[in-house]
């Protein structure tokens, strides 16, 4: 009920009245009331008004199952949040949540992990009330060969939705964040947010997968380490995100995104718009393999999601994602 007053709330115009929510929710006075004083005890402004009612006067960047779930205009994905104020890794968090069947479309969002978890087994910063540290469980009825392209789906749906907000608050002087393959987005040529997907398979048949992100939102500042290569919305803007609004855009393009891709299992209808948000598009890279590295130029990826690489032999090679790493030729990108 929470979320369903704050949605009420956060989309009317003027004041709503007790007896207004009391009748689209059919529930009591004092339920409305306890209701209304669990937000304000959670840090929400409302201004209650004798013969008027209620409104919405400040909203607090926290990371609840009200908060996001009172944004969300999606079908399946992130109806079912689970929120903690803590948790290890929300990875791991999802991947025990499967295994006691939560549904296809679980989102589970943390303030802090304390066990974040990148590529390879790095560690992922992950300081309290900065950043979106979220997982969404997938139970996809599809080759498991194919799970690998559910990466650059997410970082396609992820860049989008970044993209969306920063547009809605400064227009078409928005700074713009783009992919770099296979798991990471960029924002003015620093890393922004990564990605790691891990999944659990029975031989020719998926229990589920776990796609998890962590997105630099209000950051203001880098261990000293990293500074220089990452980046937030907040320092490229100077301004503060709702974290809960750009988690709740993210399972909307992802959605749409996963719908498309569900269909063909392949990213061949997604391809060119991915390709559109490529930050190595026609750029020279160095690819990174075990043992063997080289100097090439992308050309952009194929319908598998496999990044195509124009050697300087003039050789076209198609690199997977695995243990690959690529580099742009003069730093990150």
């Amino acid at each position: 009920m929470k979320e369903k007053i704050l949605r009420i709330l956060r989309e009317a115009e003027d004041y709503v009245s007790g007896q207004e929510l009391c009748e689209r929710l059919g529930v009591s006075r004092t339920a409305i009331w306890k209701v209304i004083g669990q937000l304000k005890e959670e840090g929400y402004g409302i201004e209650g008004v004798k013969n008027r009612g209620y409104m919405v006067t400040r909203i607090p960047d926290v990371m609840t199952k009200a908060e996001i779930g009172s944004r969300l205009h999606t079908k399946v994905m992130g109806q079912c949040c689970v929120c903690y104020e803590e948790t290890d890794s929300t990875n791991t968090r999802a991947k025990r949540l499967a295994d006691e069947g939560k549904p296809h479309g679980t989102l589970v969002c943390a303030e802090r992990q304390t066990g974040g978890k990148g590529r390879r087994g790095r560690s992922w910063s992950s300081p309290p009330g900065e950043a979106i540290y979220m997982s969404l469980l997938l139970r996809p009825a599809i080759d498991p060969a194919h799970t690998s392209m559910l990466t650059l789906v997410m970082g396609l749906a992820a860049a989008k939705a970044c993209n969306q907000v920063l547009e809605g608050r400064l227009g078409q002087n928005a700074p713009r964040v783009q992919v770099k393959w296979p798991n990471d987005l960029v924002l003015e040529g620093r890393k922004l947010a990564g990605i790691l997907t891990e999944l659990s398979t029975e031989m020719d048949y998926i229990n589920h997968v776990v796609t998890g992100i962590g997105i630099n939102v209000n950051t203001e500042a880098f261990p000293e380490e990293i500074a220089s290569t990452a980046n937030s919305l907040r320092i490229a803007t100077g301004q503060n995100f709702s974290r809960a609004e750009l988690t709740a855009c993210c399972m909307e393009c992802f959605e749409e995104c996963y719908e498309i891709f569900s269909r063909t299992e392949d990213l061949s209808a997604l391809k060119e718009e991915y390709e559109s948000l490529l930050v190595n598009m026609g750029r020279q890279v160095k690819v990174l393999e075990p043992g063997h590295e080289y100097i090439g130029k992308a050309l952009g990826i194929n319908e598998r999601g496999e990044l195509l690489v124009k050697k300087e032999d003039g050789q076209i090679l198609t690199v997977f994602a695995g243990e690959v790493s690529v580099r742009g030729i003069y730093g990150y990108v």
